[in-house]
């Protein structure tokens, strides 16, 4: 008697889900393994990393910021339901409830013998009067971005237009909206943009931002999104005043999107984020795996677990859950915190830990900024770059970097994400031998530079200078 093959069921057709799917059918064929990947939106497999450079016209869309079509996918041996939800799991008899959302069929169970809850994230939407007005945009899907042009469309030029939050979303937004031709204000509740960054950084991007002609508001705590006689978002209302707006954009982040993870009991860390082991196998469960915006990764430098949401992230995490289901092995290390992004010209670059990070972390930690230029000083041109470096007292070891400067300034980052992983001092990093020509660097890089200064300074607080 031939085995009965196995079912794979994926939820979620983006990176985790779809990168799983397509390892674990490499290693096992239909035979095998039956695979059923459940979406419900209208793509599969696409960048909403390139959603901002779409709505300011950089990048065709929504179709461009599609890598693998649903037709691809099935063509390739899996069975793939688009608009198509999974409302419950049943952990004890392993099946999922799933519902069509075009057809209205009701709903019915599937069984499984895996399981990949691939969820993604959600956008935050703070709980105030107005916040689902028409013209209140969120962005988190190629629906969502699709949403915002039509309504960018339909409004005309010259818009006015208020980004709620200065985080990564929001400033790439602010830079998407000027390129449309609007008239951009970003609102911030912190005291400077970029909260991912420690605030003496998050203060070059503010100082540079309003030199792009985006009015940056910081301190600006939104109590209220007030509506016009047509019911429309008209302004954004702080506790100090109000900010006319045509189209409002929110960019606050992101949050794991685990609803459904947590009605079945499955464990989930500080962050909402699902709780895996290194084979991104969920805890207490041999046969359910995750990965992507809904779990929880180890930072290799502080030793504690986060919620980061990069695509990079998911992609490696699909690779290794196919791997394991499809009879292989594999691990997800963990993370250093690596992001990259630019509003304009200004490109803003950290990895590590910050300061107040490595705080709630335990460690001491000494911190210096560097300045150099991107190229040689006398290479045409050269543009300024600011480097903050963090180490950790009496040992050296790198704990993180944070680079906001123009044109070559953002990638520099990866030097240091190196570093990083590889547990480097300050004192190993300065002796790095980088590539150099005028035409890409000074003879010292800006990474080096800045190694040196910490370097020395890791060497001032042992003497106690």
């Amino acid at each position: 008697m031939t085995a009965r093959a196995q079912r794979l069921v994926v939820i979620g057709g983006d990176a985790t889900g779809m990168s799983a799917a397509s390892q674990a059918r490499r290693l096992k064929g239909p035979g095998d393994l039956e695979i059923l990947a459940y979406e419900r939106g209208h793509y599969t497999s696409y960048s909403a990393c390139g959603i901002p450079y779409w709505v300011g016209g950089l990048v065709s869309g929504p179709g461009g910021l599609v890598a693998r079509t649903p037709i691809e996918h099935r063509r390739r041996g899996i069975g793939l339901r688009m608009r198509t939800e999974v409302t419950e799991i049943d952990t004890g008899r392993q099946r999922v409830r799933v519902r069509d959302l075009d057809n209205g069929d009701g709903e019915h169970w599937e069984g499984y013998d895996h399981l990949v809850v691939a969820t993604g994230a959600r956008p935050l939407r703070p709980d105030i009067p107005g916040i689902d007005a028409p013209g209140v945009y969120g962005l988190q899907t190629l629906d969502d971005g699709q949403t915002l042009i039509d309504g960018l469309r339909q409004r005309g030029s010259g818009l006015r237009t208020v980004v709620v939050g200065a985080g990564y979303i929001g400033v790439e937004m602010a830079e998407a909206l000027v390129n449309r031709g609007c008239r951009v204000t970003v609102l911030e509740r912190a005291q400077q943009p970029m909260s991912t960054l420690d605030p003496d950084m998050g203060r070059l991007v503010h100082d540079a931002m309003r030199g792009l002609g985006i009015e940056t508001v910081t301190g600006a705590e939104v109590t209220e999104i007030r509506k016009g006689d047509d019911g429309r978002a008209s302004a954004v209302v702080t506790k100090d005043t109000e900010y006319p707006a045509d189209v409002v954009v929110l960019g606050l982040g992101v949050r794991p999107e685990t609803q459904l993870a947590r009605r079945a009991g499955l464990p989930l860390g500080e962050s909402g984020g699902l709780v895996t082991d290194p084979a991104m196998r969920v805890r207490g469960h041999d046969n359910i795996w995750a990965g992507g915006d809904c779990v929880e990764v180890l930072d290799l430098v502080s030793g504690r677990h986060r919620h980061i949401a990069l695509g990079t992230h998911a992609n490696k995490h699909g690779q290794v859950i196919g791997t394991n289901v499809g009879g292989g092995y594999a691990t997800f290390p963990g993370v250093v915190g690596t992001a990259v992004s630019k509003v304009c010209d200004l490109e803003i670059a950290r990895t590590g830990l910050l300061e107040s990070q490595a705080k709630e972390a335990g460690l001491q930690y000494v911190t210096v900024t560097a300045e150099s230029t991107s190229r040689a000083g006398y290479y045409p041109d050269s543009r300024p770059m600011t480097v903050k470096m963090i180490a950790e007292r009496g040992t050296g070891r790198l704990l993180g970097t944070q680079i906001v400067g123009r044109e070559g300034a953002g990638k520099r980052v990866d030097i240091a994400a190196v570093a990083l992983t590889a547990r480097m001092t300050v004192d190993q990093m300065a002796m790095l031998d980088l590539g150099y020509a005028p035409p890409f660097s000074p003879v010292w890089d800006p990474v080096l530079v800045a190694a040196r200064k910490a370097k020395a300074a890791v060497a001032r607080d042992l003497r106690g200078d």
